[in-house]
Protein backbone atom coordinates (compact mmCIF):
# COMPACT_ATOMS: atom_id res chain seq x y z
CA UNK A 1 0.00 0.00 0.00
CA UNK A 2 1.37 3.67 -0.80
CA UNK A 3 1.33 5.95 2.53
CA UNK A 4 0.88 9.38 2.56
CA UNK A 5 3.99 10.12 2.97
CA UNK A 6 5.74 8.14 0.50
CA UNK A 7 3.40 10.78 -2.43
CA UNK A 8 5.14 13.85 -0.86
CA UNK A 9 8.39 15.06 -1.42
CA UNK A 10 10.48 14.60 1.56
CA UNK A 11 11.13 18.55 1.98
CA UNK A 12 7.07 19.05 1.88
CA UNK A 13 6.01 20.05 5.94
CA UNK A 14 2.78 17.76 6.82
CA UNK A 15 2.36 20.55 8.27
CA UNK A 16 1.07 22.44 4.92
CA UNK A 17 -0.59 19.49 4.01
CA UNK A 18 -3.00 19.89 7.35
CA UNK A 19 -3.16 23.54 7.46
CA UNK A 20 -4.67 23.17 3.34
CA UNK A 21 -7.09 20.79 4.61
CA UNK A 22 -8.46 22.94 7.73
CA UNK A 23 -8.70 25.80 5.63
CA UNK A 24 -10.60 24.61 2.54
CA UNK A 25 -12.82 22.70 5.02
CA UNK A 26 -13.53 26.33 6.38
CA UNK A 27 -14.28 27.54 3.29
CA UNK A 28 -16.77 25.08 2.68
CA UNK A 29 -18.97 25.44 6.47
CA UNK A 30 -18.94 28.67 6.32
CA UNK A 31 -21.32 31.08 4.40
CA UNK A 32 -19.99 33.34 1.77
CA UNK A 33 -20.98 36.33 3.43
CA UNK A 34 -20.84 36.15 7.24
CA UNK A 35 -21.17 39.54 7.45
CA UNK A 36 -24.16 42.20 8.05
CA UNK A 37 -24.50 44.85 4.88
CA UNK A 38 -24.31 48.21 6.37
CA UNK A 39 -26.74 50.11 4.97
CA UNK A 40 -27.11 54.03 5.45
CA UNK A 41 -30.14 56.19 5.77
CA UNK A 42 -30.61 59.56 4.93
CA UNK A 43 -33.27 62.16 3.59
CA UNK A 44 -32.74 64.65 0.35
CA UNK A 45 -33.55 68.07 3.11
CA UNK A 46 -34.04 68.65 6.09
CA UNK A 47 -36.13 70.16 7.63
CA UNK A 48 -39.37 69.63 5.59
CA UNK A 49 -42.99 71.07 6.17
CA UNK A 50 -45.99 68.98 6.63
CA UNK A 51 -47.34 69.60 2.78
CA UNK A 52 -44.04 68.64 0.91
CA UNK A 53 -43.43 65.25 -0.35
CA UNK A 54 -39.50 64.86 0.86
CA UNK A 55 -36.77 61.38 -0.17
CA UNK A 56 -36.02 58.70 1.84
CA UNK A 57 -33.09 57.59 0.26
CA UNK A 58 -30.94 53.95 1.34
CA UNK A 59 -27.44 53.61 0.43
CA UNK A 60 -25.41 49.89 0.41
CA UNK A 61 -22.16 49.43 -1.31
CA UNK A 62 -23.33 45.57 -1.83
CA UNK A 63 -26.21 43.65 -2.15
CA UNK A 64 -28.18 42.81 0.86
CA UNK A 65 -30.02 40.16 2.36
CA UNK A 66 -33.45 40.46 0.80
CA UNK A 67 -35.33 43.09 -0.80
CA UNK A 68 -35.91 45.98 1.50
CA UNK A 69 -39.71 45.87 3.65
CA UNK A 70 -40.89 49.48 3.57
CA UNK A 71 -44.27 48.77 5.86
CA UNK A 72 -42.19 49.95 9.03
CA UNK A 73 -42.61 53.65 7.33
CA UNK A 74 -46.48 54.07 6.87
CA UNK A 75 -46.55 54.83 10.59
CA UNK A 76 -45.53 58.01 10.47
CA UNK A 77 -45.05 58.74 6.75
CA UNK A 78 -47.54 58.04 3.61
CA UNK A 79 -45.31 56.23 0.84
CA UNK A 80 -45.64 57.94 -2.46
CA UNK A 81 -43.71 56.23 -5.03
CA UNK A 82 -39.84 54.50 -4.52
CA UNK A 83 -37.55 53.42 -7.07
CA UNK A 84 -34.11 51.37 -7.02
CA UNK A 85 -30.52 52.21 -8.77
CA UNK A 86 -26.88 50.63 -8.54
CA UNK A 87 -23.53 51.67 -10.14
CA UNK A 88 -20.74 50.04 -10.24
CA UNK A 89 -17.07 51.59 -11.13
CA UNK A 90 -13.51 50.20 -11.42
CA UNK A 91 -10.90 52.76 -10.36
CA UNK A 92 -6.98 52.14 -9.74
CA UNK A 93 -7.23 48.13 -10.05
CA UNK A 94 -10.07 48.52 -7.25
CA UNK A 95 -14.01 47.67 -8.02
CA UNK A 96 -16.93 49.64 -5.99
CA UNK A 97 -20.78 49.09 -5.87
CA UNK A 98 -23.24 51.31 -5.22
CA UNK A 99 -27.28 50.63 -4.30
CA UNK A 100 -29.85 52.85 -3.82
CA UNK A 101 -33.64 52.59 -2.80
CA UNK A 102 -35.55 56.01 -2.98
CA UNK A 103 -38.71 56.44 -1.74
CA UNK A 104 -41.30 59.55 -1.77
CA UNK A 105 -42.73 60.15 1.03
CA UNK A 106 -44.94 62.77 2.62
CA UNK A 107 -45.22 63.10 6.56
CA UNK A 108 -48.59 62.28 8.21
CA UNK A 109 -47.99 64.44 11.62
CA UNK A 110 -45.54 67.54 12.70
CA UNK A 111 -42.49 67.03 14.75
CA UNK A 112 -38.91 65.12 14.88
CA UNK A 113 -39.98 61.99 13.30
CA UNK A 114 -37.72 59.07 13.91
CA UNK A 115 -37.03 56.99 10.35
CA UNK A 116 -37.00 53.44 11.47
CA UNK A 117 -34.76 50.74 10.63
CA UNK A 118 -35.93 49.11 7.93
CA UNK A 119 -35.05 45.03 7.38
CA UNK A 120 -33.52 44.15 4.10
CA UNK A 121 -33.68 40.18 5.09
CA UNK A 122 -31.61 39.18 7.64
CA UNK A 123 -29.96 42.91 7.44
CA UNK A 124 -30.92 46.09 8.89
CA UNK A 125 -30.74 49.61 8.29
CA UNK A 126 -29.67 52.16 10.37
CA UNK A 127 -32.15 54.98 11.85
CA UNK A 128 -32.20 59.00 11.38
CA UNK A 129 -34.83 62.39 12.02
CA UNK A 130 -36.03 64.51 10.42
CA UNK A 131 -38.26 67.52 11.46
CA UNK A 132 -41.15 68.20 10.22
CA UNK A 133 -42.70 71.77 10.68
CA UNK A 134 -46.05 73.01 9.74
CA UNK A 135 -47.41 74.51 6.69
CA UNK A 136 -45.58 77.38 4.80
CA UNK A 137 -48.16 80.02 4.70
CA UNK A 138 -47.53 82.27 1.87
CA UNK A 139 -50.05 85.19 1.41
CA UNK A 140 -48.10 87.54 -0.89
CA UNK A 141 -48.27 84.21 -3.68
CA UNK A 142 -52.23 84.46 -5.71
CA UNK A 143 -53.19 80.96 -7.14
CA UNK A 144 -53.45 82.03 -10.58
CA UNK A 145 -49.44 82.60 -10.42
CA UNK A 146 -48.42 79.53 -13.18
CA UNK A 147 -44.47 79.96 -11.66
CA UNK A 148 -42.63 81.81 -9.22
CA UNK A 149 -39.05 82.11 -7.43
CA UNK A 150 -38.74 81.87 -3.76
CA UNK A 151 -35.34 82.46 -1.96
CA UNK A 152 -33.73 82.44 1.18
CA UNK A 153 -30.46 83.04 2.92
CA UNK A 154 -29.34 81.82 6.57
CA UNK A 155 -28.52 83.11 8.98
CA UNK A 156 -28.71 87.30 7.07
CA UNK A 157 -26.43 88.11 9.85
CA UNK A 158 -23.30 85.83 9.12
CA UNK A 159 -19.99 86.79 10.74
CA UNK A 160 -17.37 87.37 7.53
CA UNK A 161 -15.93 84.27 6.04
CA UNK A 162 -19.09 82.23 7.49
CA UNK A 163 -21.00 80.26 5.88
CA UNK A 164 -24.46 81.43 4.83
CA UNK A 165 -26.63 78.89 3.30
CA UNK A 166 -28.48 79.96 0.58
CA UNK A 167 -32.05 78.33 -1.11
CA UNK A 168 -33.92 78.77 -4.43
CA UNK A 169 -37.00 77.04 -4.85
CA UNK A 170 -38.74 77.36 -8.17
CA UNK A 171 -42.76 76.88 -7.87
CA UNK A 172 -44.35 75.89 -11.01
CA UNK A 173 -47.84 74.19 -12.02
CA UNK A 174 -47.52 74.55 -15.99
CA UNK A 175 -45.36 72.52 -18.06
CA UNK A 176 -41.77 73.92 -18.84
CA UNK A 177 -40.23 73.54 -21.98
CA UNK A 178 -37.06 75.25 -21.75
CA UNK A 179 -35.53 77.54 -18.80
CA UNK A 180 -32.09 79.19 -18.04
CA UNK A 181 -31.91 80.53 -14.66
CA UNK A 182 -28.58 82.71 -13.69
CA UNK A 183 -26.37 82.21 -10.08
CA UNK A 184 -26.23 83.64 -7.54
CA UNK A 185 -24.48 87.16 -7.36
CA UNK A 186 -22.63 89.09 -4.80
CA UNK A 187 -19.25 90.90 -4.68
CA UNK A 188 -16.18 90.07 -2.27
CA UNK A 189 -17.86 86.80 -1.49
CA UNK A 190 -17.02 83.18 -2.67
CA UNK A 191 -19.50 80.94 -3.74
CA UNK A 192 -20.82 77.40 -4.48
CA UNK A 193 -23.13 75.34 -5.53
CA UNK A 194 -24.08 72.25 -3.15
CA UNK A 195 -25.07 69.02 -4.24
CA UNK A 196 -27.90 68.19 -7.26
CA UNK A 197 -31.31 69.74 -7.20
CA UNK A 198 -34.29 68.07 -5.86
CA UNK A 199 -37.81 67.83 -6.70
CA UNK A 200 -40.70 67.81 -4.57
CA UNK A 201 -44.41 68.43 -4.73
CA UNK A 202 -46.81 70.96 -2.23
CA UNK A 203 -49.39 73.30 -1.51
CA UNK A 204 -49.43 77.61 -1.55
CA UNK A 205 -52.49 78.49 -0.52
CA UNK A 206 -54.61 75.26 -1.52
CA UNK A 207 -52.88 74.83 -5.21
CA UNK A 208 -50.22 72.29 -6.09
CA UNK A 209 -47.03 73.34 -6.95
CA UNK A 210 -44.24 70.85 -8.46
CA UNK A 211 -41.22 72.64 -6.69
CA UNK A 212 -37.65 72.11 -7.72
CA UNK A 213 -35.03 73.24 -4.98
CA UNK A 214 -31.49 74.10 -5.56
CA UNK A 215 -28.89 75.30 -2.59
CA UNK A 216 -25.36 76.97 -2.58
CA UNK A 217 -23.12 78.36 0.11
CA UNK A 218 -21.90 81.90 0.42
CA UNK A 219 -19.11 82.88 2.64
CA UNK A 220 -18.63 86.76 2.77
CA UNK A 221 -15.22 88.06 2.44
CA UNK A 222 -15.97 91.29 3.63
CA UNK A 223 -18.41 93.04 6.44
CA UNK A 224 -20.75 95.49 5.93
CA UNK A 225 -23.89 95.26 4.06
CA UNK A 226 -24.06 93.17 0.64
CA UNK A 227 -26.55 92.52 -1.07
CA UNK A 228 -27.31 89.19 -2.99
CA UNK A 229 -28.90 90.62 -6.37
CA UNK A 230 -32.36 88.67 -7.69
CA UNK A 231 -32.28 84.90 -9.77
CA UNK A 232 -34.03 85.82 -13.27
CA UNK A 233 -35.55 82.60 -14.83
CA UNK A 234 -36.82 82.53 -18.39
CA UNK A 235 -38.51 79.98 -19.38
CA UNK A 236 -40.65 78.58 -22.68
CA UNK A 237 -43.90 77.42 -21.19
CA UNK A 238 -45.98 74.92 -23.22
CA UNK A 239 -49.78 76.40 -23.39
CA UNK A 240 -52.58 75.00 -25.46
CA UNK A 241 -53.15 76.36 -29.40
CA UNK A 242 -56.89 77.56 -29.14
CA UNK A 243 -57.15 76.85 -32.93
CA UNK A 244 -58.11 73.54 -32.48
CA UNK A 245 -56.03 71.95 -34.87
CA UNK A 246 -55.10 68.29 -34.15
CA UNK A 247 -53.12 65.85 -35.38
CA UNK A 248 -50.35 66.78 -37.81
CA UNK A 249 -50.65 70.09 -36.63
CA UNK A 250 -50.01 69.75 -33.04
CA UNK A 251 -52.72 71.74 -30.46
CA UNK A 252 -49.77 72.82 -28.36
CA UNK A 253 -47.41 75.99 -28.67
CA UNK A 254 -45.47 77.75 -25.79
CA UNK A 255 -44.81 81.07 -24.76
CA UNK A 256 -41.47 82.73 -22.89
CA UNK A 257 -42.27 83.35 -19.52
CA UNK A 258 -39.34 85.34 -17.24
CA UNK A 259 -39.80 86.05 -13.21
CA UNK A 260 -37.23 86.73 -10.55
CA UNK A 261 -37.00 86.22 -7.09
CA UNK A 262 -36.56 88.82 -4.55
CA UNK A 263 -32.96 90.05 -3.55
CA UNK A 264 -31.46 89.49 -0.02
CA UNK A 265 -29.27 91.84 1.99
CA UNK A 266 -26.54 90.18 4.15
CA UNK A 267 -25.81 92.20 7.33
CA UNK A 268 -21.90 90.83 7.69
CA UNK A 269 -20.73 91.49 11.17
CA UNK A 270 -17.05 91.98 11.62
CA UNK A 271 -15.08 89.04 13.46
CA UNK A 272 -15.60 90.06 17.61
CA UNK A 273 -12.43 92.04 18.96
CA UNK A 274 -12.45 89.09 21.67
CA UNK A 275 -11.17 87.04 19.62
CA UNK A 276 -7.34 86.97 20.07
CA UNK A 277 -6.35 83.89 17.81
CA UNK A 278 -3.63 84.04 15.18
CA UNK A 279 -5.89 83.68 12.45
CA UNK A 280 -9.83 84.07 12.14
CA UNK A 281 -11.48 81.22 11.72
CA UNK A 282 -15.37 80.69 11.92
CA UNK A 283 -17.43 77.43 11.85
CA UNK A 284 -20.02 75.47 13.02
CA UNK A 285 -18.09 72.14 13.86
CA UNK A 286 -14.54 71.50 14.45
CA UNK A 287 -12.44 67.93 14.63
CA UNK A 288 -8.66 68.30 15.31
CA UNK A 289 -6.62 64.96 15.95
CA UNK A 290 -3.65 62.96 15.19
CA UNK A 291 -2.31 59.22 14.69
CA UNK A 292 0.67 57.45 14.71
CA UNK A 293 2.12 54.46 12.67
CA UNK A 294 3.89 53.36 15.31
CA UNK A 295 5.15 52.98 19.11
CA UNK A 296 6.05 56.91 20.44
CA UNK A 297 7.79 55.45 23.17
CA UNK A 298 10.19 52.85 21.40
CA UNK A 299 11.30 55.27 17.99
CA UNK A 300 14.28 53.92 17.08
CA UNK A 301 17.54 55.68 15.84
CA UNK A 302 17.80 56.37 12.06
CA UNK A 303 14.22 54.84 11.73
CA UNK A 304 11.13 56.93 10.27
CA UNK A 305 7.72 57.45 12.55
CA UNK A 306 4.99 59.25 10.51
CA UNK A 307 3.05 61.68 12.48
CA UNK A 308 -0.62 62.20 10.44
CA UNK A 309 -2.38 65.32 11.40
CA UNK A 310 -6.24 65.68 10.82
CA UNK A 311 -8.64 68.85 10.88
CA UNK A 312 -12.06 68.64 9.58
CA UNK A 313 -14.50 71.91 9.96
CA UNK A 314 -18.26 71.97 9.47
CA UNK A 315 -19.15 75.33 7.05
CA UNK A 316 -16.28 76.55 6.39
CA UNK A 317 -13.75 76.15 2.84
CA UNK A 318 -10.66 74.20 2.82
CA UNK A 319 -8.70 77.44 2.06
CA UNK A 320 -9.33 79.08 5.90
CA UNK A 321 -7.82 75.74 7.32
CA UNK A 322 -4.82 76.80 8.84
CA UNK A 323 -1.33 74.64 8.70
CA UNK A 324 -0.84 72.58 11.45
CA UNK A 325 2.66 71.18 11.77
CA UNK A 326 4.02 74.95 12.40
CA UNK A 327 6.07 74.33 15.37
CA UNK A 328 10.57 73.53 15.06
CA UNK A 329 11.29 70.37 17.09
CA UNK A 330 14.84 69.58 18.39
CA UNK A 331 17.65 69.78 15.98
CA UNK A 332 18.05 66.03 16.31
CA UNK A 333 14.85 65.27 15.09
CA UNK A 334 14.43 65.43 11.23
CA UNK A 335 11.47 66.77 9.77
CA UNK A 336 9.75 65.56 6.67
CA UNK A 337 6.28 66.76 5.49
CA UNK A 338 4.68 65.83 3.05
CA UNK A 339 2.58 67.96 0.65
CA UNK A 340 -1.01 68.26 2.57
CA UNK A 341 -4.06 67.06 1.18
CA UNK A 342 -6.89 69.08 1.20
CA UNK A 343 -10.85 68.17 0.64
CA UNK A 344 -14.10 69.76 0.47
CA UNK A 345 -17.18 67.41 0.96
CA UNK A 346 -20.65 68.76 0.05
CA UNK A 347 -23.64 67.68 1.76
CA UNK A 348 -27.24 69.22 1.76
CA UNK A 349 -26.77 71.42 5.44
CA UNK A 350 -23.45 72.84 3.54
CA UNK A 351 -19.51 71.95 3.26
CA UNK A 352 -17.29 69.96 5.50
CA UNK A 353 -13.44 71.17 4.62
CA UNK A 354 -10.57 68.41 5.42
CA UNK A 355 -7.30 69.28 5.93
CA UNK A 356 -4.69 66.09 6.41
CA UNK A 357 -0.86 66.67 7.18
CA UNK A 358 1.95 64.02 6.86
CA UNK A 359 5.03 64.56 9.01
CA UNK A 360 7.89 62.17 8.82
CA UNK A 361 10.09 62.06 12.26
CA UNK A 362 13.48 60.69 11.78
CA UNK A 363 15.75 60.93 15.25
CA UNK A 364 19.69 60.71 14.70
CA UNK A 365 20.62 60.16 18.70
CA UNK A 366 18.58 58.20 21.36
CA UNK A 367 16.69 60.07 23.94
CA UNK A 368 13.66 62.08 24.90
CA UNK A 369 11.93 64.69 22.68
CA UNK A 370 8.80 66.92 22.84
CA UNK A 371 6.74 68.28 20.12
CA UNK A 372 5.06 71.35 21.58
CA UNK A 373 1.48 71.46 21.67
CA UNK A 374 -1.32 72.75 18.43
CA UNK A 375 -4.06 74.68 19.64
CA UNK A 376 -6.39 76.07 17.05
CA UNK A 377 -8.38 79.35 18.39
CA UNK A 378 -11.73 78.94 16.17
CA UNK A 379 -15.35 80.67 16.50
CA UNK A 380 -18.26 78.60 17.10
CA UNK A 381 -21.06 80.40 14.76
CA UNK A 382 -23.75 77.94 16.14
CA UNK A 383 -22.87 78.84 20.46
CA UNK A 384 -21.55 82.14 19.45
CA UNK A 385 -18.37 81.59 21.36
CA UNK A 386 -14.78 81.51 20.81
CA UNK A 387 -13.19 77.92 21.26
CA UNK A 388 -9.32 76.13 21.34
CA UNK A 389 -9.04 72.93 19.34
CA UNK A 390 -5.77 71.22 20.91
CA UNK A 391 -3.41 68.66 20.76
CA UNK A 392 -1.75 68.42 23.70
CA UNK A 393 2.20 68.17 23.65
CA UNK A 394 3.98 64.72 22.80
CA UNK A 395 6.58 63.13 23.70
CA UNK A 396 8.93 60.96 22.22
CA UNK A 397 11.39 58.24 23.25
CA UNK A 398 14.17 57.28 20.75
CA UNK A 399 15.75 54.20 21.15
CA UNK A 400 19.16 53.22 19.36
CA UNK A 401 18.25 50.63 16.96
CA UNK A 402 20.74 47.48 15.29
CA UNK A 403 22.79 49.65 13.28
CA UNK A 404 23.52 52.16 15.77
CA UNK A 405 24.95 49.15 18.49
CA UNK A 406 27.62 47.90 15.77
CA UNK A 407 28.64 51.23 15.11
CA UNK A 408 29.23 51.97 18.77
CA UNK A 409 31.25 49.12 19.20
CA UNK A 410 35.29 49.51 19.71
CA UNK A 411 37.38 48.38 17.13
CA UNK A 412 40.00 46.05 18.43
CA UNK A 413 43.53 47.80 18.66
CA UNK A 414 45.25 44.44 17.27
CA UNK A 415 43.77 45.24 14.12
CA UNK A 416 44.71 48.20 12.66
CA UNK A 417 48.70 48.18 13.83
CA UNK A 418 49.53 50.74 11.33
CA UNK A 419 47.20 53.65 11.95
CA UNK A 420 49.52 55.67 14.15
CA UNK A 421 51.81 55.68 11.69
CA UNK A 422 49.46 56.55 8.78
CA UNK A 423 48.17 59.73 11.12
CA UNK A 424 51.46 60.27 11.51
CA UNK A 425 52.50 60.99 7.95
CA UNK A 426 49.40 62.60 7.17
CA UNK A 427 50.46 65.28 9.65
CA UNK A 428 53.90 66.15 8.27
CA UNK A 429 51.53 67.69 5.63
CA UNK A 430 51.44 71.63 6.04
CA UNK A 431 48.63 72.91 5.11
CA UNK A 432 48.15 76.68 6.80
CA UNK A 433 49.11 79.09 4.33
CA UNK A 434 46.98 77.07 1.71
CA UNK A 435 43.97 77.57 4.14
CA UNK A 436 45.10 81.05 5.12
CA UNK A 437 44.57 82.18 1.25
CA UNK A 438 40.86 80.63 1.10
CA UNK A 439 39.93 82.39 4.80
CA UNK A 440 40.35 85.62 2.84
CA UNK A 441 39.03 84.84 -0.18
CA UNK A 442 36.00 83.23 0.91
CA UNK A 443 35.63 86.51 3.69
CA UNK A 444 36.03 88.70 0.77
CA UNK A 445 33.66 86.93 -1.30
CA UNK A 446 30.88 87.52 1.65
CA UNK A 447 31.51 90.96 1.69
CA UNK A 448 30.54 91.52 -2.00
CA UNK A 449 27.99 89.68 -1.74
CA UNK A 450 26.31 90.81 1.17
CA UNK A 451 27.27 94.59 -0.11
CA UNK A 452 25.22 93.47 -3.07
CA UNK A 453 22.24 92.18 -1.35
CA UNK A 454 22.03 95.39 0.77
CA UNK A 455 21.91 97.20 -2.59
CA UNK A 456 19.38 94.81 -4.13
CA UNK A 457 17.13 95.64 -1.24
CA UNK A 458 17.58 99.30 -0.97
CA UNK A 459 16.71 99.46 -4.59
CA UNK A 460 13.33 97.33 -4.07
CA UNK A 461 12.22 99.24 -1.07
CA UNK A 462 12.48 102.61 -2.94
CA UNK A 463 8.88 103.89 -3.20
CA UNK A 464 7.71 104.44 -6.77
CA UNK A 465 6.20 107.44 -8.43
CA UNK A 466 2.39 107.71 -8.05
CA UNK A 467 2.02 107.25 -11.86
CA UNK A 468 3.88 103.71 -11.89
CA UNK A 469 1.82 102.69 -9.34
CA UNK A 470 -1.33 103.98 -11.13
CA UNK A 471 -0.08 101.77 -14.10
CA UNK A 472 0.55 98.99 -12.16
CA UNK A 473 -2.71 98.51 -10.54
CA UNK A 474 -4.12 98.88 -14.02
CA UNK A 475 -2.21 96.14 -15.46
CA UNK A 476 -3.06 93.83 -12.47
CA UNK A 477 -6.88 94.44 -12.99
CA UNK A 478 -6.45 94.00 -16.98
CA UNK A 479 -4.68 90.49 -16.00
CA UNK A 480 -7.43 89.63 -13.45
CA UNK A 481 -10.05 90.30 -16.54
CA UNK A 482 -7.67 88.17 -18.70
CA UNK A 483 -7.78 85.55 -15.69
CA UNK A 484 -11.28 85.08 -15.23
CA UNK A 485 -11.80 85.02 -19.00
CA UNK A 486 -9.08 81.82 -18.94
CA UNK A 487 -10.73 79.92 -16.27
CA UNK A 488 -14.04 80.61 -17.56
CA UNK A 489 -13.36 78.72 -21.00
CA UNK A 490 -11.19 76.23 -19.29
CA UNK A 491 -7.96 77.35 -21.28
CA UNK A 492 -5.35 76.15 -19.03
CA UNK A 493 -2.63 77.58 -21.32
CA UNK A 494 -4.31 81.42 -21.41
CA UNK A 495 -4.46 80.49 -17.52
CA UNK A 496 -0.92 80.43 -16.88
CA UNK A 497 -0.02 83.43 -19.46
CA UNK A 498 -2.44 85.55 -17.32
CA UNK A 499 -0.97 83.89 -13.82
CA UNK A 500 2.38 84.81 -15.01
CA UNK A 501 1.58 88.63 -16.39
CA UNK A 502 0.00 88.85 -12.91
CA UNK A 503 3.23 87.66 -11.35
CA UNK A 504 5.12 89.42 -13.14
CA UNK A 505 3.55 92.68 -11.85
CA UNK A 506 2.54 92.00 -7.96
CA UNK A 507 6.16 90.17 -7.28
CA UNK A 508 8.31 90.58 -9.96
CA UNK A 509 8.20 86.26 -10.47
CA UNK A 510 8.87 85.05 -13.84
CA UNK A 511 7.28 81.11 -13.59
CA UNK A 512 4.57 79.52 -11.85
CA UNK A 513 6.85 77.91 -9.28
CA UNK A 514 7.76 81.15 -7.84
CA UNK A 515 4.45 82.65 -7.68
CA UNK A 516 2.54 79.79 -5.89
CA UNK A 517 5.28 79.93 -3.07
CA UNK A 518 3.76 83.87 -2.61
CA UNK A 519 0.62 82.84 -2.45
CA UNK A 520 -1.67 81.20 0.17
CA UNK A 521 -2.62 77.33 0.64
CA UNK A 522 -5.38 76.97 -1.67
CA UNK A 523 -4.62 79.37 -4.92
CA UNK A 524 -0.71 77.52 -4.51
CA UNK A 525 -2.79 73.96 -5.16
CA UNK A 526 -4.58 75.39 -7.56
CA UNK A 527 -0.88 76.76 -9.40
CA UNK A 528 0.65 73.46 -8.86
CA UNK A 529 -2.14 71.38 -10.24
CA UNK A 530 -2.69 73.83 -13.43
CA UNK A 531 1.33 73.60 -13.90
CA UNK A 532 0.95 69.87 -13.81
CA UNK A 533 -2.12 69.89 -16.43
CA UNK A 534 0.32 71.79 -18.89
CA UNK A 535 3.44 69.51 -18.34
CA UNK A 536 2.45 66.45 -16.77
CA UNK A 537 2.79 63.25 -18.71
CA UNK A 538 -0.76 62.49 -18.49
CA UNK A 539 -3.35 64.66 -20.55
CA UNK A 540 -5.99 65.54 -17.90
CA UNK A 541 -8.58 67.64 -18.70
CA UNK A 542 -8.30 70.84 -16.65
CA UNK A 543 -11.25 72.73 -15.13
CA UNK A 544 -10.35 76.56 -14.02
CA UNK A 545 -13.16 77.23 -11.91
CA UNK A 546 -11.29 76.40 -8.86
CA UNK A 547 -8.24 77.75 -9.93
CA UNK A 548 -10.23 81.53 -10.17
CA UNK A 549 -12.53 80.68 -7.08
CA UNK A 550 -9.42 80.02 -4.65
CA UNK A 551 -7.20 83.52 -6.88
CA UNK A 552 -10.75 85.47 -6.17
CA UNK A 553 -10.67 84.24 -2.36
CA UNK A 554 -6.88 84.98 -2.10
CA UNK A 555 -7.55 88.21 -3.47
CA UNK A 556 -10.56 89.17 -1.21
CA UNK A 557 -8.26 87.98 1.93
CA UNK A 558 -5.88 90.69 1.70
CA UNK A 559 -8.66 93.28 1.80
CA UNK A 560 -10.13 92.05 5.03
CA UNK A 561 -9.91 94.35 7.87
CA UNK A 562 -9.43 93.51 11.30
CA UNK A 563 -8.94 94.39 14.86
CA UNK A 564 -8.80 98.23 14.43
CA UNK A 565 -7.80 98.25 10.42
CA UNK A 566 -5.16 95.40 11.07
CA UNK A 567 -5.46 93.06 8.30
CA UNK A 568 -6.24 89.10 8.59
CA UNK A 569 -3.68 87.10 7.22
CA UNK A 570 -3.92 85.94 3.94
CA UNK A 571 -4.65 82.10 3.56
CA UNK A 572 -2.17 80.04 4.98
CA UNK A 573 0.85 78.65 3.35
CA UNK A 574 2.18 75.39 3.28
Amino acid sequence: MITLKKLLKPDVDLRFFALSFFLLLFLTLVPPRSFAVDIQVSVDRNPVSIDESFQIIFTATESPDEDPDFSPLEQDFSILNQSTSSSSSWVNGQSSKTVKWIVNVMAKERGSLVIPAIKFGKDMSGTSTVLVAGKAANTAITPDKDLFIEVEATPQDPYIQSQVLYTMRLFTKVDIAQARLNEPELADAVIEKLSDDSSFNTQVNGVNYSVTERKYVIFPQKSGQLIIKPLVLTAEIITSNPSGFNGFFNSQMSKTKQVESEAITLEVKPAPNSFVGQHWLAAEQLVLKQEWSGDTQQLKVGEPLTRTLHLEAKGTTVGQLPELNTSHADDQLKVYPDQPVLKEQKAVDGLMALREEKIALIPSKAGDYVLPAIEISWFNTKTQKIEIARIPETKLTAVAGAMQAEEMVPIPASKTPELPQLVEKSTIIKSEPASNVWLWTSVFLAVGWLLTIIWFLTKRSSKKPVVEQNQTEMNLTACIKKLKHACKNNDALAAKDALLEWGRQKFDCANLGAIAVLCDARLRDQIVYLNQVLYGQECTKWEGKKLFQAFTENKAREKIVFNEDKSLEPLFRL
